[in-house]
């Protein structure tokens, strides 16, 4: 876009702007990106826009705001929408352009994308001035907007769920479904994209079940079911721990369902379970509903939950392996946070799972007492959603195994089940890295105190056979 005259000052393209070091400017030009609102170093609140225009598109020009109190600064509703800015300082600092809002002469204001929205701004602050000029050009920027859509959330570094490996910094674009603090771990966002993380491989060792077993959730205290029941059907829901940098990122002021872009994350894995870190070089951006991307996500979930089989793990495509079969092969699956907030204690269910764990893991040791026909055995089962136990007892067992089958053919479908190959059987196999395949089972919900069943619920594998 030209330099355009209005009165006795005028628009600069950032471009021009960006060039121009140490000098009050105005710019007119679309919101890319809108920062968390956090506490700065000294009295006043901060946050960081990222503007573009026709001349300047990619990676735009940060614009720092300070102010007295969180009001004061811009509320941007949508990436896309358009900002007025008059009195602007260029400044460079460690190499980079930006240009810094100053609460004592700068001025700005906010417009809708839409060409159908009021050409009066949706906020504005107490110094700027909208003349019919303003109008005019944020009429004709609208039209630009029209041929030039842009995605807000697109990058090379930005990656989903399903994509993510363990050590890489990425990008991710989130929901988030849940906030808590937590004496171990300071605090803990739980964040949502609709897309499954990979399930992990696991080189841990299956004796060390009895007195180390496989974690169920990686905070402490696993999470009330009112707040699991808030959590959605399928997707991976991703722990990020904060830390020191909860507040430093302006974290405090996000509200539950906010749509966010965090910069430069990783994410490890702790006992075959998925979370992210944020270091100082993160950064954070919230971003609106109507983004493209964050309708993109929304729409990935929809059609999951419209077609039926897509509720099955993304990683179990076409189907889950032939390692089990149910006596329930007509009924819906369901996921485990299906499971874990069913409305009724008592329930049945029948869902694609990972046997992650079991005890005890010797065939051997599997009925108790030894020598009786009872079998006893705890599986530790887990889908992108959840992990839980569920129990093989007596009848169940015998159903699950197909009778009392010898130790050796036992073991060969533990091993199965497991994911132990052959190549890495005999005194090695309960330490050697393994992936479980994905199987069918049923599971059933009980109680073992009428007067306490929610505090008592347990779950068991009934009407499921492990195939040889």
């Amino acid at each position: 876009m030209e330099n355009i005259i209005e009165n006795n000052y005028k628009y600069l393209a950032l471009r021009d702007a960006m060039i121009s070091p140490n000098m009050k400017v105005n710019l007119l030009a679309v919101v890319v990106e809108s920062g968390v609102p956090k506490k700065s170093k000294g009295t006043d609140y901060v946050c960081t826009l990222k503007i573009m225009d026709a001349s300047h598109k990619d990676p735009g020009l940060s614009v720092n705001f300070f102010a007295e109190d969180m009001g004061k600064l811009p509320h941007v509703k949508s990436s896309g929408d358009i900002i007025s800015l008059h009195h602007v300082m260029i400044k460079i600092h460690n190499g980079d352009v930006n240009a810094v809002f100053n609460k004592k002469y700068s001025s700005f204001a906010l417009f809708g994308a839409e060409p159908s929205d009021d050409v009066n701004p949706y906020q504005i602050s107490s110094k700027f001035k909208l003349t019919d000029n303003d109008k005019e050009l944020i009429t004709r920027l609208r039209t630009w907007l029209l041929d030039h859509q842009f995605d807000a959330g697109a990058n090379a570094y930005l990656l989903q769920m399903r994509e993510i490996n363990a050590g890489r910094y990425f990008d991710l674009v989130c929901k988030i479904l849940h906030v808590c603090e937590v004496p171990e771990h300071g605090w803990i966002l739980f964040v949502w994209d609709g897309t499954d993380a990979s399930p992990a491989s696991f080189d841990t060792s299956l004796d060390d079940e009895a007195q180390n077993p496989l974690p169920l959730q990686l905070e402490h205290s696993p999470l009330s079911r009112d707040v699991l029941s808030t959590f959605p059907r399928v997707g991976t829901v991703l722990r990020i721990f904060a830390g020191k940098f909860f507040e430093e990122l302006g974290l405090k002021s996000l509200g539950i369902g906010q749509w966010v872009k965090f910069r430069n994350i990783v994410c490890q894995l702790r006992s075959g379970l998925w979370h992210g870190l944020l270091t100082s070089s993160c950064r954070l951006r919230i971003l609106s509903d109507e983004d493209t991307i964050v309708m993109q996500r929304q729409r990935f979930y929809s059609d999951r939950l419209t077609s039926g089989l897509d509720i099955l793990p993304l990683s179990s495509f076409p189907w889950p392996s032939r390692t089990t079969e149910t006596d329930y092969e007509g009924m819906t699956f369901s996921t485990l946070i299906d499971v874990l907030t069913h409305s009724k204690v008592t329930a049945i269910f029948k869902c694609a799972v990972r046997v992650v764990a079991i005890y005890p893991w010797r065939v051997d040791d599997f009925r108790s007492p030894v020598g009786t026909c009872v079998y006893r055995i705890r599986l530790t089962l887990e889908d992108p959603t959840a992990r839980i136990h569920a129990y093989v007892y007596g009848d169940d067992g015998e159903t699950f195994f197909n009778g009392y089958p010898p130790a050796d053919v036992l073991t060969t479908k533990i091993n199965k089940l497991l994911g132990i190959t052959e190549s890495n059987s005999s005194e090695d196999e309960c330490n050697a890295p393994r992936n479980p395949p994905w199987v069918q089972c049923c599971i059933k919900s009980y109680y073992l105190d009428k007067s306490n069943p929610w505090e008592t619920r347990r779950y068991k594998i009934f009407g499921t056979k492990l195939i040889g």
